[in-house]
């Protein structure tokens, strides 16, 4: 039952490429707010390899309202965001049985605070060298391999 959100995720390629990240670690679901690119995107299939077609996707213009939604549906909230309360995603731990919506960010504006402030947790990817953050469909695959 896990869903991702992608919270005004500019690049269609990325967008594309974490359809199918999804499709492959069986997250049953996308959300897309604001101005995330939508399908039907004929110019891109081949980043998404038609997994458009395979994994549930639903357009929501805000956010915070869905995510207030999928907690009265039990689903628990984890962002992925460098900040002071953000713990390491390999030492976080769930239960199996959880309802998950992962939220990822504009590579831009990052996760707006609202959001954060609804996360149960924030998840971080530790940076092994200068840069402070990967390309969001990257991080995005990490952590829902973690999760698979």
């Amino acid at each position: 039952m896990n869903i991702i959100l992608l919270d005004s995720i500019r690049s269609m390629q990325n967008v594309w490429a974490i359809f199918r990240n999804a499709d492959w670690a069986w997250f049953w679901k996308i959300i897309l707010t604001w101005f995330t690119p939508t399908p039907p995107r004929n110019e891109i299939n081949k980043t998404a390899l038609w997994a458009e077609n395979t994994v549930i996707w639903e357009y929501h213009e805000n956010p915070i309202e869905i995510v207030n939604k999928l907690k009265d549906d039990w689903y628990k909230i984890y962002s992925v965001e460098l900040t002071e309360k953000s713990i390491d995603y390999r030492n976080f731990f769930w239960k199996k049985e959880d309802k998950i919506c992962l939220i990822m960010w504009n590579e831009v504006s990052w996760v707006s605070n609202k959001l954060l402030d609804m996360s149960e947790k924030i998840l971080m990817i530790p940076m092994m060298w200068k840069k402070n953050s990967l390309n969001v469909s990257v991080a995005a695959w990490i952590v829902m391999y973690a999760f698979t």
